[in-house]
């Protein structure tokens, strides 16, 4: 009885950590696949709109993404001004995108370390209905996000305000002024929104290959 719980046990923390992983690489992807956002500065016109040189432009980027994804980087808007309020904002992003980055290496840990358990029968994986548990990953992460990707492309900036209330909470200093922490025309919704249909997207391809591999395997096994 103890081992069958202890198989229950891995099995559901397998499948959590497929779960995280996908949602964490995806959301990895825009940030440090830069090119996605080197792209938007020309195809939103930004040099030419701001009188700012795009590698100006990039610099300044780079700057804050070089804060929030390395470890004992200052925080620097290239040539931009910034305000304490703005940079006060960027410190709680780090916290975020610290907690993406150890989730996504704690959950890729945890998947190597049960395969290879069960591939050396130390535990026993569930397989439901004969399926193996990426299908049931895939299944439900593509449930879970493919209803939330609807109501975010449906009302995109209600949405860009719900996740700020929510990680944010008491907090208005995301509100920036332009005056002051100009770094944010570089950063626009329509940037962000790019950003949001690139992570839905990852997650629901992912979610379909992880249920496609699933059921290959039935049948295969």
């Amino acid at each position: 009885m103890m081992k069958n719980n202890t198989n229950i046990f891995f099995s559901i923390l397998f499948v959590i950590a497929i779960v995280v992983l996908t949602i964490t690489f995806s959301i990895g992807l825009p940030i440090y696949v830069r090119q996605f956002y080197y792209v938007h500065v020309d195809a939103l016109d930004m040099p030419e709109t701001y009188g700012i040189e795009k590698e100006e432009i990039i610099k300044a980027y780079d700057e804050v993404l070089d804060y929030l994804t390395k470890d004992g980087k200052e925080f620097g808007t290239g040539i931009l001004a910034h305000s304490e309020e703005g940079k006060a904002h960027f410190e709680d992003c780090k916290v975020l995108f610290d907690l993406n980055k150890y989730a996504f290496l704690i959950s890729l840990a945890v998947i190597v370390i049960l395969w290879c358990f069960d591939k050396l029968c130390l535990a026993n994986l569930a397989r439901p209905f004969g399926l193996p548990l990426c299908f049931f990953a895939g299944l439900f992460t593509l449930l879970l996000f493919g209803g939330l990707a609807a109501v975010v492309m449906q009302d995109f900036g209600s949405a860009f305000t719900t996740f700020h209330q929510i990680f944010f909470p008491g907090k208005a200093n995301w509100l920036f002024n332009p005056n002051t922490d100009p770094i944010i025309l570089f950063m626009p919704n329509r940037f962000f929104m790019d950003c949001a249909i690139l992570i839905c997207s990852s997650i629901m391809m992912i979610s379909v290959l992880l249920m496609s591999k699933g059921v290959k395997n039935r049948y295969t096994t």
